[in-house]
């Protein structure tokens, strides 16, 4: 049963020469620094089909910290990763930046420790307060 997470998010696009930045800051936004997830197109997808709440999202994804330290693949795994978007499934980061990508898109999503996991990490994988980078292709919706 999917829960509603109450984000409200206001987003701010960029543009760049190589590709098309949207950066979402949660509306109620902490002092100390932007916080969220910044969304960064790899390959374009169709632009017309969104992953909808409640909806099974099929990705393939490669996570590394900051430095490059892969710490998860479902690549390396050959197996994709699906998940229910809107349900609490995914950290938060992918909720709100996958929930921005059209099917076959890859972007690279870059995500602040608090749309991650935050002041405790991820013991033994994932260090406290780490940004995190995720490599993200939307294969499919069902």
């Amino acid at each position: 049963m999917c829960s509603a997470s109450g984000l409200r998010t206001k987003l701010v696009p960029v543009r760049y020469a190589q590709a098309q930045r949207c950066f979402v800051v949660p509306s109620s936004k902490r002092s100390g620094g932007t916080m969220g997830v910044t969304v960064e197109t790899i390959s374009p997808g169709d632009g017309r089909t969104f992953p909808k709440r409640g909806q099974c999202c099929v990705v393939h994804y490669v996570g590394v910290l900051q430095d490059g330290t892969k710490f998860d693949s479902s690549r390396d795994r050959n197996r994709p990763f699906k998940f229910k978007m809107g349900c609490g499934e995914v950290i938060k980061g992918w909720e709100v930046g996958v929930a921005q990508m059209s099917v076959g898109q890859r972007a690279r999503l870059t995500c602040t420790s608090d749309f991650g996991y935050g002041k405790d990490g991820y013991p033994g994988v994932i260090p406290p307060d780490a940004v995190l980078v995720f490599d993200v292709e939307l294969l499919r919706l069902e």
